[in-house]
């Protein structure tokens, strides 16, 4: 190759690295803020990317929503007690998953909390606590023992008339990997799908340099512990701080154990990175209800998973592995 060949072949790559650019749309998708970052030559190519995100998120919406009477869902509920029901493949995987969390988090994660009738309002209504047999009361119909999957007939049963499955603790971060996986495929060097927290990255920003994401203190939302850089990964923030309700000194989250119809306690965020925003999703939810000692327990026997949780103090804990750049 001659030396002018080799010229023309540095410039262009250079000229095709500096035409990067980093792109962001908003929208409004399964009842929550998206937002969709790609790495792109033009606006028009990101305009492309992001039609195709978009698409894939409404078709896991239409898969999943419990509110559409049309869904594989809602007819799974409808049948509750009754008869199984035929279902794609992929809903019928996901089902599948979902109940191996729940076993890997002793009941924390749990789909069928669907089923809890609703003991306590975060919305500033209630002056009392709700009745120890009230609480029981909610949560007699959950339990992820009591769903049946028939692989070979690709169908679901909910044991129990009046069952429910929700994907509220997993859906975002499902409709984030199944976007990412998409736009990887389209060729997307790099980006972040980001649903409302639950968020996805893949590649690098146009300089090379990894995506970051800042550890916010609860306690003060303009201040944040430092920056943890995340690369090909997931991070999911659950917290307690904008909806939560106080009786005798004790601070309720709206996060509520689906084995016992209790508010967790003692806990203002957990943030979880994953290789999936699916695992991230669920597991930042379960270490809330689990709590501090057994939620970083178990998430330290997860390879690949790690954690950063704030007590209600403001005090800091976090596995082993997770290394806070100082913003």
């Amino acid at each position: 190759m001659t030396l002018r060949l080799l010229i023309f072949v540095f410039l262009t790559l250079s000229f095709q690295a500096e035409a990067d650019e980093i792109f962001k749309k908003k929208m409004f998708l399964m009842g929550c803020n998206f937002e969709i970052t790609v790495v792109a030559n033009s606006q028009a190519e990101a305009n492309q990317f992001t039609l195709l995100a978009e698409a894939e998120i409404t078709r896991i919406e239409n898969l999943i929503s419990s509110w559409d009477s049309e869904s594989e869902t809602s007819r799974i509920n409808l049948n509750a007690g009754l008869k199984p029901v035929k279902v794609a493949p992929e809903l019928l995987q996901l089902i599948e998953r979902s109940i191996g969390l729940s076993k890997l988090t002793d009941g924390a994660f749990d789909i069928t909390y669907a089923s809890m009738d609703k003991v306590w309002m975060f919305d500033g209504s209630m002056q009392e606590k709700p009745s120890e047999i009230a609480i029981q009361k909610s949560v007699e119909l959950v339990d992820f023992k009591n769903i049946e999957i028939n692989k070979e007939a690709s169908t679901v049963f909910l044991k129990k008339k009046g069952m429910k499955i929700g994907f509220g603790g997993i859906g975002k971060g499902y409709a984030a990997d199944k976007a990412k996986q998409l736009l990887q495929y389209n060729g997307v060097k790099g980006g972040i799908i980001n649903a409302s927290g639950d968020m996805n990255t893949w590649g690098n920003k146009p300089n090379g340099n990894p995506w970051e994401v800042a550890i916010t203190n609860p306690l003060d939302k303009t201040k944040a512990f430092g920056l943890v850089p995340i690369i090909n990964r997931a991070v999911v923030t659950s917290g307690n701080y904008e909806k939560y309700i106080v009786f005798d000194g004790v601070l309720y989250s709206h996060i509520i154990d689906p084995r016992t119809g209790y508010p967790a306690t003692g806990i203002l965020s957990v943030t979880v990175f994953a290789p999936k925003a699916e695992l991230a999703d669920a597991l930042a939810t379960s270490v809330f209800v689990m709590g501090i000692n057994v939620g970083l327990n178990r998430i330290e026997q997860i390879p690949g998973v790690d954690c950063i949780i704030v007590d209600e103090k403001g005090e800091l804990y976090q596995t082993k592995n997770i290394k806070i750049k100082s913003n």
